[in-house]
């Protein structure tokens, strides 16, 4: 896992404010969401971590460092 700086954590939270729609296109996890999938962001958490609600009903966050989203427009 990556560490992430004081002022990255904030970027992130400028970034990806609460109520952010994002699309996942890449996460290593067994049990992640299929590509694709949008979701909500609820939050970033103190380790960079994305906490998403996701349109599918998963819960699981976005790994700094590691997944990788994007933001959208509907």
């Amino acid at each position: 896992m990556k560490l992430i700086r004081p002022e990255e954590f904030e970027e992130l939270r400028k970034i990806y404010p609460n109520g952010t729609r994002v699309e996942l296109l890449q996460m290593n996890d067994i049990q992640a969401p299929p590509i694709g999938t949008k979701g909500i962001v609820y939050g970033v958490d103190d380790t960079g971590s994305l906490l998403v609600h996701w349109d599918n009903g998963s819960g699981l966050s976005v790994i700094y460092g590691e997944d990788i989203v994007r933001k959208v427009v509907d």
